[in-house]
């Protein structure tokens, strides 16, 4: 049963565990407020009687100060297992979405915006956190206490238990047969929210080209469509919701008619007796009350079910595992006969082979869309490769844990993400047990010093959103700094001088040649001079290498690199003009 709760609801072993706690302490909490009607019934049957004894007024006395302590006491329970409860779960919930995240392949970030997966994290689970601690307790704590007092009901008629719940088999399936509508229209829903929210984070991150080309008024005109269609979704959810939970409530009110009219004819045909009427009038509008509210909780719990759906979507996606030991033999990378397609079943690399090897520089060139962004992704596994094998040191990387594999690693990729923190603290990622020396040490490596010690707070200054405050090629040097942080055995620079201007690129290299002696080094660059002094260039075209070696045979051979390398010389002659 934990197990079930867990894969319906999305939850931890505990947080189902707690769900059945709540449930229970709902229960509670209704038979409770049925006490009063008992000790009503039993006042009531005295006063009928002839009145009540003076023996029993202590009784009755003690009887309303029992009922309020138990309803009290059921109230605090059923506070702490349902609330208390839920705020934990919910914080479990979105650190363990956030684990997950960090485990699966980059594949499944293709398929994802972060718009969606921010919603999932943070909508999602504030609509659960509030379904958890309202609705899924509250329905089952009336269902099961309702049918709790509903048998015992016939023990004193059974005709008039009949009159009293026929409406609440006949409400329920109202509300439960409009499943499937209300699943579309959530869908629907859900759909035009995340294309509003797509569009407004599109519109944030791009609203210097919008302005630039004059294209706000347009583009906003288009945001403003996505938001009414926002409007209008909810609208329709809710009228649709309405139209079932009002019709089945208004069934269930008809339950006090029948129980008054079914009482009425039996009265007059002396087969029930006035006290038992008053006792079922009584019941059935205290009965109704907590049902009324489960049907409107039994269809917030079916909206649920787009959110759950959601949140498994991340949680039962197969993540990469392996190994945490790490058996390499040396550093050497090795592709052979690999092959890559992305989710869109486009092929990207077709029976890859080379070797990268260690204390050596090989440069991946070639044209763009030629697949040298993925392999270095493969070597690194943030992919894991459809066919053929990648190794380092002999070392096959699709049986060890991507993290683990990771920490043979320093990446500096051409998009550059930083933190709204200071310069060193940015360079410290790289290393996050570093002291402050080592930081600054790799820091002048990479050159950021030059633009560091200009600045008001030097190393301490803050850079922004993302490192807005600094230039794309500072920006890139942290970048830098921190892969020389790490010190790993094997390096992989993606365009990482892509944005220096010819002396800091001057610079970079020197520091690099530095920083390579006996360590792999991978590095994928379009300018023919940056690659120049690599050891080995593969070359790769269409998915596949079209040739391999040193710049000198390379040159030699008159293919590939050889025209990349006269067409850069014959593009830095051209002038405006």
């Amino acid at each position: 049963m934990i197990k079930r709760l867990q894969k319906k609801y999305a939850l931890s072993e505990q947080g189902a565990r707690d769900l059945i706690k709540g449930c229970l302490a709902c229960v509670l909490q209704n038979i409770s407020f049925m006490f009063p009607v008992g000790l009503l019934y039993a006042l009531v049957s005295d006063l009928m009687g002839g009145g009540v004894p003076q023996a029993k007024t202590a009784f009755y006395i003690a009887g309303c100060v029992l009922c309020g302590g138990l309803i009290l006491l059921t109230t605090w329970f059923q506070y702490n297992a349902t609330y208390f409860a839920t705020y934990t779960e919910s914080g479990v919930r979105r650190i363990t979405l956030a684990e997950r995240l960090r485990k699966l392949p980059l594949s499944f970030f293709g398929k994802k915006d972060l718009a969606d997966l921010t919603s999932t994290i943070m909508a999602d689970c504030t609509f659960l956190e509030q379904s958890f601690s309202h609705f899924i307790p509250e329905l089952f704590g009336a269902i099961i206490s309702t049918l709790l007092i509903s048998i015992s009901l016939f023990f004193f008629d059974w005709r008039m238990a009949l009159a009293a719940l026929w409406v609440m088999p006949v409400s329920f399936a109202i509300v439960g047969f409009s499943a499937k509508v209300q699943e579309r229209m959530n869908q629907k829903a859900m759909d035009a929210k995340m294309a509003c929210a797509d569009g407004i984070q599109e519109c944030i991150e791009a609203v210097q080209d919008l302005k630039a080309n004059n294209a706000e008024d347009g583009y906003l005109a288009g945001l403003e469509k996505k938001i009414r269609a926002v409007e209008k979704r909810s609208i329709i959810n809710e009228f649709g919701l309405a139209a079932f939970v009002v019709t089945a409530s208004l069934i269930l009110k008809l339950g006090i008619a029948t129980v008054a009219l079914v009482g009425s004819i039996l009265l007059g045909q002396g087969t029930l007796s006035v006290l038992t009427f008053f006792m079922f009038l009584l019941v059935v509008a205290r009965l109704y009350d907590p049902l009324q509210g489960a049907l409107q909780n039994l269809a917030a719990v079916i909206s649920t079910r787009t959110n759950i759906g959601r949140m498994n979507e991340i949680l039962d996606h197969p993540i990469q595992s392996g190994e945490n030991r790490l058996t390499n033999n040396g550093y050497d990378i090795t592709f052979s006969h690999v092959g890559f397609a992305y989710n869109t079943g486009e092929t990207v690399l077709r029976d890859v082979s080379f070797t990268a090897k260690q204390g050596e520089v090989t440069a991946l060139i070639g044209p763009s869309g030629g697949g040298k962004t993925t392999v270095s992704r493969l070597a690194s596994r943030f992919w894991d490769s459809n066919t053929g094998k990648i190794t380092v040191g002999g070392m096959d990387i699709s049986q060890i844990d991507p993290e683990t594999l990771l920490s043979l690693y320093s990446i500096v990729f051409q998009d550059v993400t930083l933190f709204d923190n200071t310069i060193l603290e940015n360079i410290r990622i790289g290393n996050k047990d570093a002291t402050d020396e080592e930081v600054l040490a790799a820091a002048r490596l990479a050159n950021c010093d030059e633009f560091a010690e200009k600045l008001p707070d030097k190393w301490n200054s803050y850079i922004g959103e993302n490192g807005c405050e600094l230039s794309g090629g500072e920006r890139q040097r942290i970048s830098i700094a921190r892969a020389f942080l790490k010190n790993a055995p094997i390096i992989l620079l993606d365009e990482a001088t892509a944005s220096l201007d010819v002396e800091n690129e001057t610079l970079i290299q020197t520091a690099l040649s530095r920083l390579i002696r006996d360590k792999t080094v991978m590095v994928i660059a379009h300018r023919m001079r940056t690659v120049a002094g690599a050891d080995k260039i593969v070359v790769l075209e269409n998915g596949t290498v079209a040739e391999e070696g040193t710049p000198q045979e390379l040159m030699e051979k008159k293919g590939v690199y050889a025209r990349m390398v006269k067409l850069q010389n014959e593009s830095q002659n051209w002038t405006i003009g």
